[in-house]
């Protein structure tokens, strides 16, 4: 049969136009079919790539819902709006899934919106924590700087640490000993000499202590070397204490004027600079985390004040013509002695750190006596300082250790404090036999309270510093003209004691400037407190500071961030003296009274800003 369509003929029957149009009804259907997938596809992956969720996952085992699908709504790419929640039924997600989405979100979100959404999605106790569902799964955790320190109630535990280091700084030889009337050339190296560093770190600050085997370092030096040390470690200058131990058998890191410093500084005090910023840097790369302890240890009898008052028949002669009414380092055993012109500080105070596991890593000790000597001729040694440091170390059984253990003594209010027993005159020993039996003995005692000690996981760390300016004592005129003679060839007086090298001193004095400008510092460490002094400090000072600081046990580092010579009180200037001398005493009469009250403000203004401790 035969049929005219759109004006051309088929020859077609029923069945076949049957047939033929059920297969393009059949060709339609699958294209329509084929267009869903198409778009349900398309609109699920633009999700994707938006940040939305899409409900694929399967829910796991006993878990709930916890979250619905989303679906991107026609205008939220304009108007930046959250996605809409769909009001269909609720599709599980899992764990991993949650992660993927609270960090995409976080991602694009604004602050206010993060914090809304991980408030939104907080689990039940048994899940994850929302500060963990906001991180993605491949982020790593931001490591804190070592001196960063949480607080409140949740904040991690206090971390406590500690480093030490010892850098050798022993001299060559052939240069000058400086610590007597004349300076002898170094022809032999008993024992070498160190810059011996221990760095404390409470995760808020860091604090550095240098103990310095040198009679007394400029000031120029000790900047120096606190510059490099910040440069190196970020240790600000006014956080690092460098400090001399005043043995008397080193060679001199200090101008031949204190008060006007060489424009340059000579090839030791440079080499001194290095290699005390060297020791720091090693001892902040050994930091580990400590625990602290202290101890006082009351050793009166080794110490004696070398200052006498004489009987009336004794002149005492001064190198300007006067009298004085004491004398420094009388004849021992002689009859016109009478009686000590100040009292001494018995107090042996230490502090010591240690591992966790009760390592041995540094031990600090101070106790005010001057030196002890007894070296031999032309010998470099660090003295008792340097025995001390090296005893300890073998009764804690710390030989060996790596890092090594690192033992230290300081010089406390001892400048006029020696070993001498005046009144009672000992035997002549062979050279180093007293000053290793005091150093034995001031060992064995730390060691025996360093068995009682009450150790420390954490104790807060402070430090201050300030600058004081102090008037320069200046010769009158009739000093300066005598000391000009002098130099100029004029024969010294017999009667007067060292005229000629006070005459050197009187012309510096002179050509000096008329203020100078002194650092001082204090420290505290727990309960403990340390005033740093650039004097040799009389031991009256020492124990003033002790009755007045808040802290206790308080210790005084003398010699500490500089070198200006001797620092007595008012009273013991009235009794003249060696240490009362223009030229040995080179500040104003007061000056130790307004370094006390400088050191005790800052005591009081640490205390204050804790005072639990």
């Amino acid at each position: 049969m035969g049929k005219w369509i759109m004006g051309k003929r088929f020859d077609w029957s029923v069945k076949q136009a049957v047939r033929y149009g059920f297969c393009l009804l059949g060709m339609l259907g699958l294209v329509g079919l084929v267009g869903g997938w198409v778009g349900d596809f398309s609109g699920n992956w633009a999700g994707l790539a938006s940040g939305e969720v899409v409900g694929f996952a399967h829910q796991a085992s006993g878990q709930r819902p916890l979250l619905a699908a989303t679906e991107k709504a026609a205008s939220s790419e304009k108007a930046s709006a959250a996605p809409a929640i769909k009001e269909a039924e609720q599709i599980p997600v899992t764990q991993e899934l949650l992660n993927v989405a609270a960090a995409k979100e976080a991602h694009h979100a604004p602050a206010a919106q993060q914090a809304q959404n991980a408030s939104a999605t907080q689990e039940p106790q048994n899940a994850t924590s929302a500060q963990e569902t906001q991180k993605p799964p491949s982020a790593k955790p931001v490591e804190k700087p070592s001196d960063a320190q949480e607080k409140g109630p949740t904040s991690a535990k206090k971390v406590f640490r500690a480093g030490a280091a010892a850098s050798n700084i022993t001299p060559w030889l052939d240069e000058g000993i400086v610590g007597g009337w004349t300076s002898p050339k170094a022809t032999y190296i008993h024992d070498e000499l160190f810059a011996r560093c221990l760095v404390l770190d409470d995760g808020q600050k860091r604090i550095v202590l240098v103990i310095v085997d040198n009679l007394g370092l400029a000031r120029e030096v000790c900047d120096a070397a606190k510059k490099l040390i910040r440069q190196h470690t970020d240790i600000p200058e006014d956080h690092v204490l460098i400090a001399a131990t005043h043995t008397h058998s080193s060679i001199s890191a200090r101008p031949a004027n204190v008060l006007k410093p060489d424009e340059d500084l000579s090839q030791y005090s440079r080499f001194l600079v290095r290699r005390i910023s060297e020791g720091v840097r090693c001892a902040v790369a050994n930091l580990q985390p400590a625990r602290i302890g202290w101890g006082v240890v009351e050793v009166p009898e080794h110490l004696n004040n070398r200052r006498w008052f004489m009987k009336p028949e004794v002149k005492l002669i001064n190198p300007f013509g006067g009298l004085d009414k004491v004398r420094m380092n009388p004849p021992a055993g002689s009859p016109g002695l009478v009686k000590p012109a100040g009292p001494v500080d018995p107090e042996l105070c230490f502090l010591a750190v240690q591992s966790p596991e009760g390592r041995p890593i540094a031990l600090l000790a101070n106790y005010s006596l001057h030196y002890v000597g007894g070296v031999g001729p032309g010998h470099i040694s660090a003295d008792y300082f340097g025995v001390f440091a090296d005893r300890i170390q073998q009764l804690l059984g710390a030989d060996r250790l790596d890092p090594p253990f690192v033992g230290m003594l300081s010089n406390g209010a001892s400048g006029d404090v020696n070993n001498i027993p005046f009144q009672k005159p000992r035997p002549a020993k062979k050279p180093y036999e007293q000053m290793r039996y005091v150093a034995y003995d001031l060992a064995q005692k730390v060691f025996d309270a360093y068995q009682k000690i009450t150790w420390h996981d954490w104790v807060p760390l402070g430090m201050q510093q300030t600058e004081l300016t102090l008037r320069v004592r200046k010769p009158t005129p009739e000093q300066l003209e005598r000391a000009r003679a002098i130099l100029a060839g004029a024969p010294p007086m017999p009667e007067r004691p060292h005229e000629e090298t006070y005459a050197r001193r009187i012309i510096q004095l002179h050509e000096s400037p008329d203020t100078v400008n002194v650092p001082l510092q204090a420290l505290r460490i727990g309960p403990v407190g340390i005033a740093a002094i650039p004097f040799e400090v009389f031991a009256e000072i020492g124990l003033e500071l002790k009755q007045k600081s808040p802290f206790r046990p308080t210790f005084t580092i003398s010699h500490a961030n500089g070198s200006y010579g001797y620092l007595p009180t008012p009273a013991q200037h009235e009794l003249g003296g060696y240490e009362t001398w223009l030229g040995t005493c080179r500040v104003e009469l007061q000056a130790s009274d307004k370094i006390i009250q400088a050191l005790v403000e800052m005591f009081g203004r640490m205390k204050e800003a804790d005072p639990a401790e």
